[in-house]
């Protein structure tokens, strides 16, 4: 059996108690009886700069009576080495996927994200909530090139996109946890995405998301 580091130092500073703690952290390179974090107080390690949180966000994207706000994540292959980039319109829950077969980085996702929500007329481009992750460390330039508002979900939120958590599920019957998912083409992702939005849906009454799209696009002519 092996212990980790932390686990030892967890040992001594948490669990130790009185003259325990002290005989043990006496045997310490520093010495220190307390473990003082490096991050000045107030201050979140790994947060990214400028965002805005889904607390800020109107009430017409709660309610998705106003088509063109997106909730968006990414599904992670085999050792989160590769992924997919998922897009998922809220009322009428029309899925785009993001082609990512050279990483998954901030300016990856930036670039794929850009190209994909220009091909949208702009009714369709009014705001995108994703989770925190560092993929979108990016976001201020997204937002620029795209017209979206950016909003960010509060941590180990994931009911906060309730479509694309769903969205997700479906997606795996296509590509399964545990699998590389770089090796998928573009025109694949683009065949996966357009057996989804052909799908019908119970709370769409059973119209498919592509159906549900075509009404919007056509009201708006």
């Amino acid at each position: 059996m092996r212990v980790c580091h932390e686990t030892i130092y967890q040992s001594i500073y948490v669990q130790g108690r009185g003259a325990l703690r002290r005989e043990l952290s006496a045997c310490l390179r520093t010495g220190r009886a307390l473990r003082r974090p490096r991050r000045k107080d107030g201050e979140r390690r790994g947060k990214i700069p400028g965002m805005v949180m889904i607390s800020e966000r109107p009430a017409e994207v709660a309610d998705r009576a106003v088509p063109g706000h997106w909730e968006g994540d990414l599904i992670l292959g085999a050792g989160n080495r590769s992924a997919i980039g998922t897009l998922v319109e809220r009322s009428t829950r029309f899925v785009l996927l993001l082609h990512l077969p050279d990483g998954h980085g901030a300016g990856a996702v930036a670039a794929h994200m850009t190209e994909v929500m220009a091909t949208l007329p702009a009714q369709l481009r009014r705001s995108l909530t994703w989770d925190q992750g560092r993929e979108m460390t990016n976001h201020a330039q997204v937002a620029a090139a795209t017209d979206l508002e950016i909003y960010f979900c509060d941590p180990h939120s994931p009911w906060q996109r309730g479509s694309n958590e769903n969205t997700s599920g479906l997606l795996r019957q296509y590509f399964p946890k545990g699998t590389a998912l770089s090796g998928h083409s573009r025109e694949h992702l683009e065949t996966v995405a357009a057996e989804l939005n052909a799908r019908p849906r119970k709370t769409l009454g059973w119209k498919s998301p592509a159906e549900a799209l075509d009404e919007v696009l056509a009201a708006a002519a």
